[in-house]
């Protein structure tokens, strides 16, 4: 379990002085994992091959099992088998009364919203004080649209969810998903299982559009059909399908993988990333665009990706598709010649933690010269000096951050045990493939 990762309250990283030349294996997608677990859950019987344990990720199983639903863990081969279990099939949800927990992982509630909506009955969700904070209005706003009674009990437009399912019947719906693309997805993944069809239509900007591709590649793995119209403003879904389950891989973390291709870049030295192809289903895959941009060589190889490690120069690149990867490659900007600026990023600050404020303010802990504006970030690249810097408990904020060690001495990352949540075994890689860490 991931709970049995114990870290001390802080790590200081020990700068990385040989030459780095490895081939990493990186843990499941969680944004696959928890996409697959909610397909999962609407057929009769399937196991998720490559898996991710994490925090995220066990939050949906624990809120699964609380619905009613049987889920099987076989972590040691990175299985997990989802099986509806109850006679009554009447509704999609077996529970049709459950309080649910889902920490701070976004996927997990708006997923789960969605899902909801198809059942009979009444359902709360709620995380940490963080997760209050989280925008959710604007799913809500388009369940309701389609005649769901589902609202923010505290009416800020943001958990606790509470709804009183009565079945999806479909219909039409417009919806904003410019602050996060999990709200469409949501919609997507819940949609096909409707009582009729549904057209959704998006208004305003869409960020993080691979997101959206990804699910609809694995809706389409699972034999569910959704057409895509006006050049992806328009989704038109057919209800009353069926997912017969079976299996569903899921692909190496794109978004994990960033951080050992930082390694390489910073370190100028030659990171593998196995199975990790260009044809993945993650957009994240594309950071090593940026890379490339930055001065590295990018190769492909039947083995994954590598990363060989360049001088740096500094690029203005618009990471909105890519968004996870924002902090990574700010902290690559420090070792670079000349300032690069990250634009179009500004739905970030609605993440675990505002991002663009963090990123901004640790760096400029470390000495580094920063310029924040709403939607994007200029980092000026020199010499990092010692601190303790904080993670604002982000998981990516901790693995960013670390990177800057590698090259400057006295880099402490504080609670960084918060990678709990996406990569429980993050620190124990760092420590195999590139630098020990030393407890403070």
């Amino acid at each position: 379990m991931s709970s049995s990762h114990h870290y001390p309250a802080a790590l200081t990283i020990t700068p990385f002085t040989g030459t780095l030349n490895v081939t990493v294996d990186v843990p499941g997608s969680k944004s696959l994992t928890n996409r697959a677990m909610v397909l999962a859950a609407m057929s009769p019987r399937c196991t998720l091959t490559g898996a991710l344990q994490s925090e995220d990720t066990e939050v949906m199983i624990d809120c699964l099992r609380r619905l009613g639903w049987q889920v099987t863990e076989a972590w040691g081969k990175q299985e997990v088998t989802v099986e509806r279990i109850d006679a009554n099939h009447d509704s999609k949800i077996p529970k049709t009364n459950a309080e649910l927990f889902v920490g701070n992982s976004g996927t997990t509630i708006r997923f789960l919203t969605a899902m909801l909506a198809l059942g009979n009955g009444h359902y709360r969700l709620d995380g940490i004080p963080r997760m209050r904070e989280r925008p959710i209005g604007d799913l809500l706003d388009g369940l309701t649209q389609l005649g769901v009674n589902a609202r923010s009990e505290a009416d800020t437009g943001c958990p606790p969810v509470v709804l009183e399912a009565h079945g999806l019947k479909g219909g039409r719906v417009s919806v904003r998903a410019d602050k996060s693309s999990q709200f469409l997805s949501g919609l997507l993944l819940a949609l096909p299982f409707a009582e009729a069809d549904t057209e959704v239509t998006i208004t305003g900007p869409l960020v993080s559009e691979p997101y959206i591709a990804m699910t609809l590649s694995l809706l389409r793995q699972c034999g569910l059909s959704v057409e895509v119209q006006d050049g992806g403003r328009t989704y038109r879904v057919p209800g009353r399908q069926t997912f017969i389950g079976g299996s569903i891989a899921i692909e190496p973390d794109a978004s994990s993988a960033s951080y050992w291709f930082a390694a390489a870049a910073i370190t100028g030295g030659r990171v593998t990333v196995s199975n990790l192809t260009r044809e993945s289903l993650q957009g994240d895959v594309a950071f090593v665009d940026c890379l490339e941009k930055m001065g590295c060589r990018v190769e492909v190889c039947d083995q994954g990706i590598t990363i060989h490690g360049r001088p740096l120069h500094g690029i203005d690149v618009d990471m909105n598709a890519i968004s996870d990867t924002v902090m990574t490659l700010g902290v690559i900007a420090v070792f670079a010649t000349g300032p690069t600026t990250i634009r179009n990023v500004g739905h970030i600050r609605h993440k675990e933690t505002d991002r663009l404020s963090a990123l901004a303010t640790e760096l400029r802990r470390l000495g580094i010269g920063v310029e924040e504006t709403e939607d994007s970030i200029t980092i000026n690249p020199g010499p990092v000096r010692p601190a303790a810097v904080e993670t604002y408990n982000d998981h990516r904020m901790a693995m960013s951050l670390a990177l800057a060690g590698l090259k400057s001495p006295g880099v402490t990352v504080k609670n960084p045990g918060c990678v709990v949540k996406t990569y429980p075994g993050f620190w124990n890689d760092f420590d195999r493939w590139l630098s020990p860490t030393v407890p403070t």
